[in-house]
């Protein structure tokens, strides 16, 4: 486990990639950091679709930056506390879902289903794709599986 370093609480582009410090959490801070995407999401669940979209591909974008930037400055190619990548896969998981807290709380377990056994080729990417992208793209690939599972999901019920 990498301890968080105190740069989190001073570096804005550090807390940011830390997921607002829910990173810097001893244990579990990708399941932390996947927690604190849900009021995002909540707020986000209501632009339009469009505009959600947009928001969601933005921060993408500005993750892999914002991840690169943190992990370079650390000297830890994706330290434990770097969660923005579980922030975009938990939005992306949640595109087009109606917000309830149940949708919330279910898309949360899928995606962490996915994000933490990386079935292939999320465990491909996880170990040979480099830099922010790198650390990004994971998580996309996780948010795949579990968006699918969540329409599937709401299709059948």
């Amino acid at each position: 486990m990498n301890r968080a370093p105190q740069s989190v609480w001073r570096r804005p582009a550090h807390f940011l990639a830390f997921g607002f410090g829910s990173g810097a959490v001893p244990f579990a801070p990708g399941t932390f950091g996947t927690l604190a995407a849900i009021p995002c999401y909540w707020l986000m669940s209501e632009l339009p679709l469009g505009w959600y979209l947009v928001v969601v591909a933005v921060t993408f974008l500005w993750g892999i930056w914002l991840c690169d930037k943190t992990s370079r400055d650390l000297g830890v190619h994706d330290h434990s506390g770097i969660v923005w990548d579980e922030f975009v896969g938990y939005w992306l998981t949640m595109t087009a879902v109606p917000f309830s807290w149940e949708a919330a709380l279910w898309g949360f377990v899928v995606f962490r289903v996915f994000d933490v056994f990386k079935p292939w080729p999320i465990r491909w990417a996880d170990r040979r794709v480099a830099g922010g992208f790198g650390i990004m793209i994971d998580d996309v690939l996780a948010s795949i599986y579990a968006w699918s599972t969540m329409h599937l999901w709401f299709w059948l019920h």
